[in-house]
Formats: C-alpha cells, structure tokens, sequence
C-alpha cells in the first residue's frame, strides 16, 4: 500500500470524493495515466507552462510525447528534496467502487480540481 495519508474528503453528488497526500511516484503515476483530457487540461494550466516554455519546446497537446512532458514537468514540481517527490491525489468512491481522477504536484490544484468536479464544470466520473 503506498504511503499516503487524507488531506480533504467531501461528498458530490452522494459519493465520498478525497483528496489523499502520497508520497509514492509510481501510485502517482498510475493516476497520472488514468486522467482524461479535461483532468491533464487543467493540471497543464495550473502549472503554468506557457508561461514557463515557448509553444515551440512543448509537444502539441495532440503528440503522444505530450503527457510525458507533462509528467516530466509534475515531477519537477512535486519534488519536495532530492530524491522526495509528493502528490495529491483526488479520489472518488461510493459504497462499491472506487477510483482515482485526478494527481497534482500541490494542494491548491487538487482541491481546484475538486470544486470544479464539485460544482459540475467538470465531469471526471459519473457523477
């Protein structure tokens, strides 16, 4: 089990939604590849990267290359000391299922994430 602990649960739409704090990069990872268009939309704004790179030195959203830049630049962002990386992780269950939306490098971005879910702009789940 990775080492995780909850920062934030909260209920949409009669389903317990959370949002854990991991330290372990692969569970993030495995989130990460999980995330569907809307989800890695918002991670890209949040983390700013037009601001930080010319259009030119990132791969067009539609390239594979894409989410491994966009991996690679969490990563940068989620590292807490040399080899410390920590993530947030918005997870969404109800009494039979449960599932993982949605990981950040910060907290502000997942609980953005989750108040959009929350006021129904976003659509990670059947909710």
């Amino acid at each position: 089990m990775p080492r995780q602990k909850k920062a934030l649960t909260s209920a949409v739409a009669g389903r317990k939604v959370e949002i854990i704090k991991t330290y372990d990069q692969k569970y993030a990872h495995e989130v990460f590849s999980l995330m569907n268009d809307a989800a890695l939309d918002h991670l890209a704004i949040s983390m700013k990267l037009s601001a930080d790179f010319e259009e030119s030195d990132t791969p067009p959203r539609s390239d594979e290359e894409y989410t491994d830049f966009l991996w690679g630049e969490m990563l940068d962002a989620a590292r807490e000391d040399w080899n410390l990386f920590s993530f947030f992780v918005v997870k969404e269950s109800d009494s039979a299922n449960a599932r993982e939306l949605f990981v950040s490098p910060d907290w502000p971005t997942a609980e953005a994430y989750l108040n959009l879910l929350s006021n129904g702009v976003l659509t990670g789940s059947a909710v």
